[in-house]
């Protein structure tokens, strides 16, 4: 079939591709297929359905118009071979999918109109009854999200593949001011977005020995022999693009044991012992990161990543089989993006794969796999730049070590080439770390395997060069590069701001939504005043939302009309949220003091999780709710200031929070935050933003221009230098006599009902060592908080600059991102799925 003839799907099977039963899109077809899916999949009927029915049952009617187009792009790369995107990542944030999928269906109103039919008044009932998939914690997860689905937009033959997670992280609970973790059941009702696929599920071995031997060919080889094995069930999640045919697909596995249950055990009374087996194997895909503060949580973590990059990879090799393509052509159909260091192990499993299963020599197999791999940074702190102990991962991945052996070895003999005699450098190169106990350093294995290596913002990649890796970036230059982050506009601004996007679809055309450079035109209504009204009043719609959210979540009364000062983020020490907190208690002393005037009216409001095992994060959000709670329950405060902490914030929260924001506190340290995409979300929807000169700040200050950005603090150098010269807070405490008064008040206990001891932790971290410098940014993040209340006080003027952030946002469309990612790295191109087929 030649590239240009559409796929002729009028089989003559019923249902096969496009059963006209199963594919209308009117309003009676969407009924009838809630009606039919209420009797025949669930076994209700509509007088007594639940919302959670009725939730179950559009689900399924969705999922059903999407089965035309998801079978055809199977079928349009298996007729017409190029390469497909595989990204790997250990968490997908895809959020809830019914109101995605009905978007980019475009029969929202359609579906609105057939719940009405139900007795329902709102889809916006049956929308609130998803639960939230525990695929993802943060930013990672929910930039695979974003990329996922612009890659279906963009009609990119793509799959994603992850672990089927059955906890996902934790739900988030605020009991006496503290984050307490519960088990995030996420999948307790069902989940009608995935298609389990068992006939191809995929062996994945651990532990046990190599040993060598001679194959039928004279050739030395080494084989593994597992002393454990799991099964790895994928599970596919359709990803629909927008007002396209493509519909890729989430491949996520569940671990399965390889054989439940030990009769024999179970006969002698080892009741345990019985499913022994199965509860260790399926524990694999239970918790996205389990707490690897003990052993057992290392070996789980490496155990979890080997699981999900084998099954993907044997995914790959197995999908060529079945169309009849060599292995040695394993780069020409697949570009393998590995979603920063959490599957590097791809490198030596990829090479474990193509040597010892389909029996190429090292030369090929080392070919193809630096030829089909690249490798994303997204972090500059040390931590989270995975190291394995070399004796833990002899024990899982005997073979694996033995490759990397000679990865290296056969590395280190061109570097010695080109620095004779350079010991040091060596050591610096090497894959295996020798500082302490040995290691295995992931980030290196990536680097030397993968073809490119980005970053994710402009300083990001260039500090990945500077000082992440600089010799690797002196070995390698043509490998580093940079693409800047980017979000989906379908969810962050259709989905989550219906009343902006139906302005901009009045002002620009309904086609920004895929080309975001059209909102450039809206720069021409900057002076526009009754635009900027109507635009200022979309913002006040969304934060009426969040206001009611607000009261009916927490108890707190907050008012619309005060600016809505809102950090929403993971939890930890680079991003900051103790210096928001720190300035909320100089304005609330301000206010106590009668030096309240020039103070706009704020709602300041955080929201984020801290990793259970993150002491000192879970200490800032008990800082927070202390703060909150002194500061809401006093009088003087009423009309001026409110504080609130937003429990479990995830993507559903998100959709709330984003469109009701006025400004937007992106205030890590500099150099610390490889991008951000919250600060991208937040623009788009047309607030401020209060930053440092770190992560993509940098690239939306450009943009959006430096009068319509406020920022403060010290830059990723002088941080630096600070760091070089012996750098003492209490220097700059005992100099700024608003700060000494803040810190005061926290050490007296008036944060803590009187527990002077509750924050000494936290006080000690900021006035001995300050890790990430609050103290030495606090005056200067002042003086833009000072800024912004004065800007706050001209409503127009406010609005323009507001207006100017949406306008100049479009460069952080993900699908930018992914247009530069086909481009320059992954050299993808489109494949339109025709289907000649009326399913419409």
């Amino acid at each position: 079939m030649s590239s240009s003839q559409p796929l002729d799907l009028r089989l003559p099977t019923p249902g096969c591709y496009a059963d006209p039963e199963r594919i209308g899109i009117n309003a009676d077809a969407v009924f009838d297929g809630m009606t039919e899916h209420l009797f025949f999949t669930l076994g209700k009927l509509a007088p007594t359905a639940s919302l959670h029915d009725l939730y179950m049952a559009l689900s399924y009617a969705v999922r059903d118009r999407l089965m035309t187009r998801y079978l055809a792009s199977l079928e349009a790369i298996r007729a017409r071979p190029q390469k497909t995107v595989a990204y790997l990542s250990a968490e997908f944030l895809i959020g809830p999918q019914l109101n995605n999928n009905l978007l980019n269906l475009g029969i929202q109103k359609e579906a609105e109109e057939a719940v009405r039919r139900f007795g329902i008044e709102s889809l916006e009932d049956i929308l609130e009854v998803e639960e939230e998939p525990g695929l993802g914690n943060g930013g990672l997860g929910r930039l695979a999200a974003c990329y996922m689905e612009s890659l279906a937009t963009l009609q990119v033959p793509a799959i994603g593949y992850g672990i089927r997670y059955e906890f996902g992280i934790f739900n988030q609970l605020i009991r006496d001011g503290w984050q307490v973790e519960v088990t995030d059941k996420w999948l307790k009702g069902g989940w009608p977005w995935e298609l389990p696929q068992p006939d191809e599920a995929c062996f994945v071995g651990f532990g046990g020995r190599t040993e060598s031997y001679i194959d039928d060919k004279g050739n030395y080889r080494s084989r593994w022999i597992p002393s454990e094995h799991a099964i790895g069930v994928p599970h596919d999640v359709p990803v629909l693009g927008y007002r396209v045919n493509t519909c890729n697909r989430l491949r996520l596995w569940r671990a399965d044991a390889t054989e439940s249950f030990d009769f024999y055990a179970f006969n002698i009374g080892d009741y345990y012992g019985a499913v022994e087996e199965k509860v260790g194997s399926e524990t694999l895909s239970k918790v996205l990161y389990p707490n690897d503060g003990t052993d057992e949580g290392r070996r789980l973590r490496l155990k979890q990543q080997h699981f999900f990059v084998s099954c993907s990879l044997q995914d790959m090799l197995r999908s060529l089989e079945k169309r009849g393509i060599p292995s040695k052509d394993f780069h020409l159909h697949w570009t393998v993006q590995l979603n920063d260091t959490h599957p590097a192990i791809a490198v030596a499993e990829l090479m474990r794969l193509l040597i010892d299963d389909r029996h190429l020599e090292w030369e090929s197999a080392w070919e193809i796999t630096t030829r089909s791999v690249a490798y994303t940074n997204h972090t500059l702190l040390p931590e989270a730049l995975e190291k394995w102990d070399l004796s833990l991962f002899k024990s899982l991945l005997p073979r694996h070590l033995e490759l990397i052996y000679e990865i290296n070895k056969r590395f280190l003999q061109q570097v010695r080439l080109r620095y004779p005699g350079n010991d040091l450098i060596l050591r610096k190169l090497s894959i295996i770390d020798e500082e302490g106990g040995k290691a295995i350093r992931m980030a290196h294995l990536a680097t030397i395997g993968a073809h490119h290596v980005n970053g994710v913002a402009a300083l990001h990649s260039d500090l990945i060069k500077r000082q992440l890796l600089p010799e690797f970036a002196n070995l390698f230059p043509e490998k580093f590069t940079n693409v800047t982050n980017g979000v989906t506009p379908r969810r962050w601004v259709a989905l989550a701001n219906p009343e902006l996007s139906n302005l901009l679809d009045q002002k620009v055309g309904p086609n920004w939504i895929t080309n975001m450079e059209l909102l450039t035109n809206l720069e021409s209504l900057e002076e526009d005043t009754s635009f900027l009204e109507s635009f200022a009043a979309t913002k006040l719609s969304g934060k009426r939302k969040l206001a009611g959210f607000i009261h009916r979540q927490t108890g707190v009364l907050v008012d619309p009309s005060s600016m809505f000062d809102v950090q929403v983020k993971r939890i930890h020490q680079y991003k900051r949220q103790h210096l928001n907190a720190l300035q909320v208690i100089t304005q609330y002393l301000r206010i106590k003091n009668g030096q309240a005037q020039g103070i706009a009216p704020r709602t300041v409001i955080f929201g984020g999780k801290a990793a259970p095992g993150y002491f000192m994060a879970k200490l800032i959000i008990r800082f927070i709710n202390g703060i909150a709670e002194t500061i809401n329950a006093d009088p003087d405060m009423d009309g001026r200031l409110r504080v609130i902490f937003l429990p479990d914030y995830n993507v559903k929260l998100g959709e709330q929070v984003y469109p009701a924001t006025d400004l937007s506190e992106q205030i890590s340290t500099a150099g610390k935050e490889a991008s951000g995409t919250g600060n991208m979300k937040f623009a788009m929807n047309g607030a401020l933003t209060i930053g440092t000169l770190d992560g993509a700040n940098i690239e939306i200050r450009d943009l959006v221009g430096s009068d319509n950005f406020f920022l403060f603090g010290k830059t990723e150098s002088e941080i630096m230098e600070l760091r070089n010269n012996n750098y003492q807070p209490s220097e700059i405490i005992n100099s700024l006599p608003e700060l000494s008064e803040a810190l005061r008040l926290i050490e007296v206990g008036h944060f803590s009902n009187g527990d002077s001891d509750l924050f000494k932790p936290l006080l000690h971290n900021l006035t001995r060592t300050d890790p990430f410098f609050v103290m030495a940014d606090f005056a200067d993040y002042l003086r833009a908080q000072d800024n912004v209340s004065r800007a706050w006080k001209d409503n127009m003027e406010w609005n323009r600059m507001a207006l100017l952030n949406t306008a100049r946002s479009g460069f952080f469309s993900s699908d930018r991102s992914i247009r530069e990612y086909c481009q320059s790295i992954w050299d993808t191109k489109p494949l339109p799925v025709e289907i000649t087929c009326d399913v419409n």
